[in-house]
């Protein structure tokens, strides 16, 4: 039996409601329009919240939301079709009322409500106790797609290749002798002649090797021998330079060499105040500068005109307007829509939710003309990316600093991530940035697993401290490293840290954790231990923009295991994504769709270079255009 049905529009109004329970939905539906409806993840139409699952139902031609809660431990499988059955009806009904928007009156479906609903416990039952047949593996629709694709790529391929090899050798061949009765003399020595030729560039292909050796012997084997010389790959007498397992004094005279890797003095002043967001260039002002090209050369307006032929959304030419948009004549469209933010490194179960979110929300509707049609479909999906992108609350970190020095307390910040994506690298950015903005750093070296990594942050803060001297700050050095060695506690060595800031008035603690695969069960109880125990303020996942996939597994695991390994009530878990190289992707920044869309938690950094200036806050508006070309 349903607890709770409701239909209401989306603009508020509630036409009918049901509740067969004295239990309170009030907070449940809230939440399935805060998280799922506005949030523009309408793909899967079934949401759980607390102990309640609820299933609804789009009505986009009349602007309304039909409502189904019941218990979680139910299985009720006739919800769909009462769902469709009731939307139908209620239609029907009063299909004046809500073509005219009159939603200030009440609706009476008391019993429509109670015979339909009947019907599908009916239909439900009969189901449950009707035998199924199981389907055949040839039956089923991926065994049709697999076959065709192999048949297709492989065997049609092959087997005209073969075919067409036999095609041409045979009148050349295999047939001589009608070609000798039937050809004129002129025809015969053509012949003749084009035989001679092919047999001289055959005997020259295979003769060339052998001459190349005989003339050159000993050019050929020194050629071979010779080693490539890298730029800056060093040598045996600049081992001691390239040492860096030992302090050295890098005073007055440093060594020539080290100078290549001093950071460039010109980053001073660059990330002062908010970070910038990252470089975009519109639609507009492409259109702008191909018709400022145009005036005289033709050819890159062509480009451009075929550019646009060929995007996205010439797909929809297909659909015919003036009617009802259904999801038939949706399905090959958004097939097509899907394998398109595959292609643009977007994870292929996220694609399918944002199709399905796409379908759900056009599907009913009718538009006129064909235009009206292409826009809305652009501007739909335009809407649920820049929604998926967009956070649900905003991270501003000198804001917190500043709060958290009005309190006296250090401001800390902890990262975490798999091998390999640039964790280390990122905090020094990120702590370059803090010290632009006069905060005093201190860096806990909390990565007691991998060999160099404490000498790594060490380096950077020698860079940084080299690019803001403490002579220009009180005589206080800006970053500090804290460390305890290697094979140590990392919780610890963490907890250590920050009272050590708390003592010495320092304004940021930055944790950097060891790389971590999301599958190694011990790792992650040490990552939530360290979390538990530290209470980080802000918890940043670093990952790369490079992964597909990846990225929704990584994300989902981290995200399981510091809830199930904190025992806690309320686990701390990722507050924010740092999506490393940034500038290697080109146009394929699906990543930052998968990874928000997963998590919910908003990117609060990107990485765009090498160097400590190199670091931007995510343009929505940039990654959705890409998106879309």
């Amino acid at each position: 039996m349903l607890d709770f049905f409701s239909i209401f529009s989306k603009g508020g109004i509630v036409l009918w409601c049901f509740q067969g329970t004295s239990q309170i939905f009030t907070s449940s539906v809230n939440a399935l329009i805060k998280a799922v409806i506005l949030q523009e993840r309408t793909g899967q139409l079934s949401y759980d919240h607390d102990n309640v699952t609820l299933k609804y139902k789009l009505d986009n031609e009349f602007e309304l939301v039909y409502v189904v809660a019941y218990q979680k431990i139910l299985k009720l499988s006739y919800v769909d079709k009462f769902l469709n059955d009731i939307n139908m009806e209620f239609r029907d009904a009063y299909k004046n009322e809500l073509q005219l928007q009159q939603f200030g009156r009440n609706f009476e479906i008391s019993e429509m409500f109670t015979s339909i609903l009947k019907s599908a416990e009916e239909w439900g039952r009969a189901q449950a106790l009707a035998p199924r047949a199981m389907k055949s593996f040839e039956e089923s629709q991926k065994s049709k797609k697999t076959v065709a694709s192999m048949i297709e790529r492989k065997g049609d391929d092959k087997e005209n290749k073969k075919v067409k090899k036999v095609e041409i050798k045979v009148p050349d061949v295999k047939i001589p002798e009608p070609i000798n009765v039937e050809l004129s003399e002129e025809d015969l020595i053509q012949q003749k002649r084009r035989e001679f030729a092919e047999k001289m560039a055959a005997g020259k292909n295979k003769s060339k090797p052998t001459t190349e050796k005989l003339k050159s012997p000993k050019a050929a084997s020194k050629k071979s021998k010779e080693s490539r010389v890298w730029p800056l790959g060093g040598a045996p007498k600049d081992m001691e330079t390239l040492d860096y397992t030992r302090d050295k004094d890098l005073g007055e005279s440093p060594l020539p060499q080290q100078a290549v890797y001093l950071p460039d003095p010109k980053a001073v002043g660059t990330l002062q105040g908010e970070v910038r967001d990252m470089d975009f260039e519109s639609e507009s002002e492409e259109e702008e500068d191909v018709e400022e090209r145009g005036k005289n050369d033709y050819v890159p307006q062509q480009v451009s005109q075929q550019k646009k032929k060929t995007g996205i959304f010439s797909l929809f030419k297909n659909l015919v307007g003036s009617k009802t948009i259904s999801e038939e004549d949706m399905a090959p469209v958004l097939d097509k829509m899907r394998d398109h933010l595959i292609a643009k490194n977007v994870a292929s179960e996220i694609a399918g939710k944002l199709c399905d979110s796409v379908a759900a929300k056009l599907n009913g509707k009718v538009l006129g003309t064909f235009e009206s049609l292409a826009n809305t479909v652009k501007a739909s999906l335009t809407e649920s990316l820049v929604q998926i992108l967009s956070p649900r609350r905003r991270v501003d970190i000198l804001r917190d600093v500043y709060e958290s020095q009005r309190q006296k307390r250090p401001y800390v910040m902890s990262f975490c991530g798999v091998n390999g994506v640039g964790k280390s690298t990122n905090l020094a950015k990120i702590c370059f940035w803090l010290v632009e903005n006069n905060f005093r750093v201190l860096i806990a070296a909390c990565d007691t697993f991998r060999a160099g990594a404490v000498e790594q942050l060490r380096t950077h803060m020698r860079h940084l401290n080299s690019l803001h001297p403490a002579e220009k700050h009180g005589g206080l050095p800006m970053v500090q490293l804290y460390e305890k060695g290697y094979g140590k506690d990392a919780a610890g060595i963490a907890l250590e840290a920050i009272n050590h800031a708390q003592e010495a008035g320092i304004d940021v603690v930055m944790i950097d954790t060891a790389g971590r695969m999301q599958d190694n069960e011990p790792l992650m109880r040490a990552l939530a231990k360290l979390i538990k125990v530290n209470e980080p303020d802000l918890v940043l996942f670093v990952g790369e923009a490079l992964v597909g996939n990846e990225a929704v597994d990584q994300l989902v695991k981290f995200n399981q295991a510091l809830a199930d390994y904190s025992a806690s009530e309320n686990p701390h878990t990722i507050d924010g994504i740092v999506l490393t190289k940034f500038d290697t992707i080109d146009d394929k920044v699906g990543a930052a769709i998968s990874m928000t869309y997963i998590t919910g938690q908003p990117i609060v950094f990107i990485g765009t270079g090498q160097t400590y200036a190199d670091l931007k806050t995510l343009n929505v508006k940039a990654v959705v255009s890409i998106l879309m070309k």
